[in-house]
């Protein structure tokens, strides 16, 4: 474990996270240009792709963060059965849910039920597969959906915020399942499907098509919320959620549904939209 990632075992996490989100939603020209300038030139994002290319156009970091992509930057796998990756990034890890729990890392995992905070809702996933996308700050930070689904439900499971860079992830037990989240649950023609958006240190907000800001507050306990009578169903493809600022999406899949694209691993870099399983 890195000095770093011990030292946020005793940082107020929340406490920095909403510093950071104050700063992220500045509109002060100094202070979200000098931002916009520092991401952009730390981690070599590609403006060429955004809806709009002028970093000096957004009214915040916020708004630059969660930028649009222009029509066409990323296509979806045209074969209709494939099941789409639902963001850009690379696979932290990806593979078999076994006997209900989820590889982190080399020594590290956690349970779906732990990850999902209700036992319940864990089980259609107990064998099922998982692939967990980690969103890097340069990277397009809007998660849409696999395939189309119809929510039914979702979970906001209060936590800490650890980083969840690749330092963390080997060495903070259940990361994953002890940051804050949210667990969207679909209903599809397939079955059951979830998509987690999970929360980290300075990157703690969440905001869905559906709800808006969903994430801050942050939770003290769990909050459930049922959307089964309002018929909302999200096409595949299509966009379902944001970080403002960015972290870490779980998608979670009954078995024996698909098979997982050829070649994806740990550490493979991905774009929205291209396969990431194959139905059956």
């Amino acid at each position: 474990m890195s000095p770093l990632t011990a030292l946020t075992y005793v940082l107020p996490h929340r406490l920095l996270s909403s510093l950071a989100r104050r700063l992220a939603y500045s509109t002060s020209p100094a202070i979200k240009q000098r931002l916009i300038d520092a991401v952009i030139a730390k981690f070599g994002v590609d403006m060429a792709e955004a809806a709009d290319p002028d970093p000096n156009h957004y009214p915040s970091f916020n708004a630059f963060f969660t930028r649009a992509l222009k029509p066409g930057a990323r296509i979806a796998d045209p074969d209709p059965r494939a099941l789409l990756m639902p963001a850009d990034g690379r696979i932290s890890q990806l593979g078999k849910i076994e006997d209900g729990r989820i590889f982190q890392a080399k020594g590290q995992s956690f349970t779906v039920e732990e990850l999902l905070g209700d036992a319940e809702a864990a089980r259609p996933y107990r064998d099922g597969l998982f692939a967990t996308v980690y969103l890097s700050p340069r990277d397009y930070h809007r998660v849409h959906m696999p395939w189309t689904g119809t929510l039914r439900d979702t979970m906001h499971v209060p936590g800490r915020l650890f980083s969840v860079g690749p330092d963390a992830v080997a060495s903070v037990p259940r990361v994953f399942a002890r940051n804050e989240r949210l667990a969207c649950h679909f209903d599809t023609d397939f079955g059951p499907m979830c998509q987690v958006m999970v929360g980290a240190l300075l990157v703690s907000g969440v905001e869905t098509v559906w709800g808006g800001v969903e994430i801050p507050p942050y939770g003290h306990g769990i909050r459930y919320r049922d959307h089964r009578n309002r018929d909302i169903q999200v096409e595949r493809f299509a966009e379902m959620a944001r970080f403002n600022y960015g972290s870490t999406v779980i998608v979670l899949l009954p078995p024996g549904v698909a098979d997982f694209a050829p070649g994806l691993q740990a550490e493979s870099p991905v774009k929205l939209g291209q396969r990431l399983a194959t139905l059956r």
